[in-house]
């Protein structure tokens, strides 16, 4: 069996330290171990019983003085645990109802813990346990476009779901009335089990799985749900998608799901957005791409191309000289953010269209400019095209001019 550690070190106090700087030291060691707050995990709850243990021995000056004298050693007898002893050490096992009502007086309430963790104490006066059933969510899809992640958009769908039956309440029972104490749990809303552990007999506590939790039961059904409390109905849903959502995010709507069998809250209503892909334009986050196809004479001397924007058309001047693989920028053409006045880009991407088919005429026109001096590239400007080129192809680098 581990050896057991040091009272002072297991309160992370000194040896000199006051009655209060103990109590104090053992509150925030019991809040952060507490069961109720580390459910399921074994770890905590040995070091919850550590701390009440060390805090039992502490706390009181005739065991604090034989513990400092003579340690462990002196075992559990030598601090009250022998019949009548009054402390945690009795035969049969220390269990965690036992800790609650000991240190009632450090938290207050019934069992030591209620104000702060919901409650744990001895079976008297105890009332039915809060307990509130949840409706299951739904999840729908919704398709937008480009335009309605710009300006955000209103929806309404008609979504199949459970609703409460009106007749009886959404509880299942006739009237709404027709109810009985459950017998299971004597109408606490919660059961107990007591288990053998190596530290003794440990009692833990479950929702009743009889009235789950309510502390009754139906007497008699509603004829209209079959007691239930829920029934299926098909209701219009109205819902605002705001401007920036992007693809694949879900929004929720509290309450909007179904209902729960025999009363409680609904569940919630995911709404899963879908970007519909846009025939001309591309999204990059909040930026949007067009690729331009210029010709050949507007590229080379300069002029004027339509490119769509999500919102309509706009004009570009192109440049004389405007090489493939050139970005130019319409700022604030782009997409807004969620939540926010800042909007992307518009970015278009020049490319340069080559004829694949030529007339006699066409091709005797491109002959005679092949050697020309301004028609065929040098090194530096083949280089210079080329690095444009990668750029395309290289978002987070992507030269924007």
């Amino acid at each position: 069996m581990a050896e057991k550690r040091d009272y002072y070190e297991v309160l992370g106090v000194s040896k000199g330290a006051s009655a209060d700087e103990i109590k104090k030291a053992y509150r925030k060691m019991a809040i952060k171990y507490h069961p109720d707050k580390n459910p399921g995990d074994k770890e905590a709850e040995e070091k919850f019983k550590e701390a009440a243990e060390a805090y039992d021995v502490l706390s009181d000056a005739d065991k604090r003085a034989k513990y400092d004298q003579f340690g462990h050693a002196m075992g559990p007898q030598g601090f009250g645990g022998g019949a009548g002893g009054g402390g945690f050490y009795s035969s049969g096992g220390m269990s965690m109802e036992d800790i609650f009502a000991h240190f009632g007086d450090i938290f207050g309430g019934r069992g030591g813990f209620s104000s702060d963790f919901g409650g744990f104490g001895g079976a008297t006066g105890r009332q039915p346990r809060q307990h509130v059933n949840k409706g299951t969510d739904l999840r729908i899809t919704v398709k937008v476009t480009l335009k309605d992640i710009m300006n955000g958009v209103d929806k309404k769908l008609k979504i199949p779901r459970l609703v409460a039956c009106p007749h009886c309440k959404g509880t299942g029972a006739k009237d709404g009335t027709a109810f009985r104490t459950c017998q299971r749990c004597h109408g606490t809303g919660y059961v107990s089990r007591v288990q053998q552990t190596m530290f003794g007999a440990m009692e833990s506590e479950s929702v009743c799985p009889e009235c789950n939790g309510e502390g009754k039961v139906i007497s008699e059904e509603c004829s209209y749900c079959h007691g239930s409390g829920v029934e299926k109905k098909e209701e219009v849903v109205s819902f605002h998608i705001p401007a920036g959502v992007e693809d694949g995010m879900t929004l929720t709507m509290r309450g909007q799901g179904n209902a729960p069998r025999h009363g409680g809250v609904n569940g919630d209503l995911l709404i899963v957005i879908q970007e519909e892909k846009d025939p001309e334009l591309i999204r990059d986050g909040d930026d949007i791409i067009y690729n331009l196809m210029l010709d050949f004479p507007t590229a080379a001397l300069g002029g004027t191309a339509e490119v769509p924007t999500v919102e309509g058309r706009a004009r570009l001047k192109i440049a004389p000289g405007t090489q493939p693989g050139k970005v130019l920028r319409l700022r604030g053409k782009g997409l807004p953010q969620m939540n926010s006045n800042v909007k992307g880009d518009l970015l278009v991407n020049v490319m340069v269209y080559v004829p694949e088919n030529v007339t006699d005429a066409e091709k005797a026109a491109i002959e005679s400019l092949k050697d020309q001096p301004n028609i065929v590239p040098t090194s530096s400007t083949a280089k210079r095209i080329f690095s444009r080129l990668r750029h395309i192809f290289n978002k987070e680098n992507r030269g924007v001019e």
